[in-house]
């Protein structure tokens, strides 16, 4: 079954939608699109983590690193 954005299963055709969509309304599946609300929360703690244990000097290495392959150029010395 192929998998949305967030890995969430979803029909791959449109009966199959209407399927699952008709099952969840008599109540026979249950929708699972917002299963996991804490993960953003999670994940914005994980990067504010990340970030004080980076040092400043490696995080501008990194962020100049992104800008110059965004912007298909040289990063410069």
């Amino acid at each position: 079954m192929p998998r949305g954005p967030r890995g969430e299963t979803r029909p791959a055709d449109v009966i199959g939608c209407a399927v699952s969509v008709a099952k969840i309304s008599v109540g026979e599946a249950e929708d699972d699109r917002y299963s996991a609300p804490g993960r953003r929360r999670s994940g914005l703690a994980g990067s504010e983590a990340r970030q004080k244990a980076t040092p400043s000097d490696r995080r501008k290495e990194i962020a100049q690193k992104a800008a110059s392959a965004r912007w298909k150029t040289e990063a410069a010395d």
